[in-house]
């Protein structure tokens, strides 16, 4: 059976032995150079591998190749390989091929030069810019890496194979795009002639395993008093908005936070580009679409926000909340659903009433600016603020609650705070979070949910 046949016709018996492997037909060979003691430099090794992957591609089924196990696919790869290296009258030392025969995998079925990357579990971020320059975050901090494409055109295809995966696409006609990997993992493309210097990607990582709250409290982003008091709101259907910049750790919280709702609630998700990672059983999960090539077709967070209320939710959680879809999700926590739990940007808790204006009046309703605060004020009772520290931390620095109308002003009190103190010798944020000393008015609503609350939690 020649090596073309042995790769298309699927993964090979478990038990097949290494001698089966000499045995099989050879195609013409040339004859073999003298062993090379040096490796070849990087342009070359690069050379070798795009020949010998496009007669890969050329002689692979890739619909059969893709069910296969990465061993087995890995064994009958390494024996086309020596093949055409043979004919390339190329030898390489045992640690480039088995680099090479890596490579070729990861461009036939994953996602090239970013699987290394993906595959690290530090790196929480990867951001490239052009096909020369990839960064990645690793404990809040950004680092260059030494990992390249080969040009545009390469780093283009293993965009377009993110985005084809999910049924969107990314052209000159729409060349930007949100999508997401298998694992979760969030990204945005955009490519030229948006991006001048070239396609970007920006990959925000989904760890293995999703953080809990107890580690989100050994980490030091919650202490045990606020995590005591937010599983409360969260029983006790609370309105709930987690605020904060890009990067800050919104999803992760609101993930933390999902954790606390009762498993027999039907909970609906609504996101642009779905992450969240729910682990009731009882979830829908709901995510936009965009327009397709006529421009038609598209569906918007408003339109899930509307249709979500006809599928009886009990909780409902929007991923981000960004535009006129702020006040369909503001009449519903006005309405009977609350225990509603949303995230958007802004800079402090004052910001986010601010940002909920704003986008209430992106909804294309005139409505006065004193019944815009008073939908506000009215339907939303805390407001969680994360943010990322200097040193990369991710923290909750404030826990906010909404109380009532005094004119035309929002009033809000804080019940936790972060207060900074300095920066110590190794460039950590110092500082304290604790109780303000207000006993928050949502504690009588929580105590009618059966929930006795600690007399000392607020004391300061």
């Amino acid at each position: 059976m020649s090596w073309t046949n042995r790769l298309n016709s699927g993964p090979s018996p478990a038990a097949a032995p290494v001698a089966e492997a000499t045995a099989h037909e050879q195609l013409p060979v040339q004859p073999r150079p003298e062993a090379v003691n040096f490796p070849p430099i990087d342009n070359e090794f690069e050379e070798i591998k795009d020949r010998i992957h496009g007669k890969l591609l050329d002689a692979l089924d890739l619909s059969k190749l893709e069910s296969a196990e990465r061993d087995d696919l890995r064994a009958q790869v390494g024996l086309a390989v020596d093949d055409l290296l043979s004919m390339e009258g190329v030898i390489l030392r045992r640690v480039q091929r088995d680099k090479l025969i890596e490579q070729l995998l990861d461009e036939i079925l994953g996602f090239g030069p970013l699987e290394s990357l993906l595959k690290d579990d530090s790196v929480t971020d990867i951001l490239v810019n052009g096909p020369k320059q990839i960064y990645v975050e690793r404990k809040g901090k950004l680092e260059l890496t030494q990992v390249v494409f080969k040009d545009d055109a390469h780093l283009m295809n293993i965009i377009d194979r993110i985005v084809s995966r999910i049924g969107r696409r990314i052209d000159e006609s729409s060349p930007m795009v949100d999508a997401r990997l298998p694992d979760g993992s969030r990204v945005n493309a955009i490519i030229p002639p948006l991006a001048i210097d070239g396609p970007a990607v920006s990959i925000r990582k989904f760890g293995k395993h999703a953080l809990g709250i107890e580690d989100l409290i050994q980490y030091g982003s919650l202490t045990p008093q606020m995590v005591e008091f937010l599983q409360a709101a969260v029983i006790s259907r609370l309105n709930i908005l987690v605020s904060g910049g890009t990067g800050s750790g919104k999803t992760t919280l609101l993930n933390c936070l999902s954790s606390f709702i009762p498993s027999d609630e039907r909970i609906i998700t609504i996101e642009d580009s779905a992450e969240l990672q729910l682990q009731q059983d009882h979830v829908v999960r709901l995510e936009t679409r965009p327009a397709n090539v006529e421009g038609s077709g598209e569906i918007t967070q408003r339109d899930l926000v509307r249709n979500c209320l006809r599928m009886r939710p009990e909780r409902i959680i929007v991923g981000e909340v960004r535009s006129g879809e702020a006040l369909d999700m503001l009449q519903a926590m006005n309405t009977g659903h609350d225990g509603s739990i949303a995230t958007l940007h802004a800079n402090s808790p004052r910001d986010a009433l601010s940002r909920l204006e704003t986008m209430i009046a992106m909804a294309g309703v005139d409505l006065p600016e004193k019944a815009t605060r008073q939908q506000i004020s009215s339907a939303v009772d805390l407001i969680i603020q994360a943010t990322r520290l200097s040193d990369g931390t991710r923290k909750v620095i404030a826990i906010a609650e909404v109380l009532n109308m005094e004119g035309d002003t929002i009033v809000m009190q804080d019940i936790f705070t972060f207060e900074r103190t300095g920066v110590s010798e190794d460039g950590q944020v110092v500082g304290t979070v604790g109780a303000t000393g207000i006993r928050p008015q949502c504690s009588d609503r929580i105590g009618s949910a059966g929930i006795e609350l600690p007399a000392d939690m607020f004391e300061r």
